[in-house]
């Protein structure tokens, strides 16, 4: 009887240390599970985070895209006037001849001062209007070609339509 009682204890023995194998394979296995939860949720929390960046870029991308063609816009509007101001200044005389401001200043004075003091305050006006300044009810009402700012018609007033 020795044998086999000897037998049972290992027996036994073997089969606790297996279920306490089993025990702390299960409970290791609890704990691998928890954390891999924990890192699943740290990713669900990541991939919508990403989602709310890439959709915030899109919105800011469509932004700068809207801003772009406003300000070609724009641009071309300025390069439109600039070419219609270049023709104000090139206009040929009675003979045919480029205008000559010099010539024109000495034969008249008073002529020239105000039509550069006008030109001056204009321009001024466009600087100001271009860097942020309102429009005034004047700027925002003119609608005739007499009313309005001819340095810059299309910022100083929005209302003017030329050639109706």
């Amino acid at each position: 009887m020795g044998i086999i009682s000897g037998i049972k204890v290992v027996l036994v023995l073997m089969l606790l240390a297996g279920a306490g194998g089993g025990f702390m394979y299960v409970k290791t296995l609890k704990s691998d599970l928890v954390v891999s939860e924990a890192n699943n949720s740290k990713l669900v929390e990541s991939v919508d985070s990403q989602k709310a960046v890439i959709a915030q870029m899109k919105a800011d991308w469509e932004a700068i895209n809207k801003i772009k063609i406003e300000l070609e816009h724009t641009n071309d509007q300025l390069n439109k006037e600039k070419l219609a101001l270049n023709d104000r200044f090139n206009k040929l005389n009675a003979s045919g001849k480029k205008r000559d401001i010099g010539n024109l200043a000495e034969q008249k004075p008073e002529l020239v001062d105000r039509v550069i003091q006008k030109g001056s305050m204009n321009s001024n006006r466009c600087i100001e209007i271009a860097t942020g300044a309102p429009l005034t009810e004047k700027e925002i009402a003119a609608t005739k070609k007499s009313q309005i700012n001819p340095d810059c018609p299309s910022i100083a007033n929005p209302n003017y339509v030329p050639y109706q």
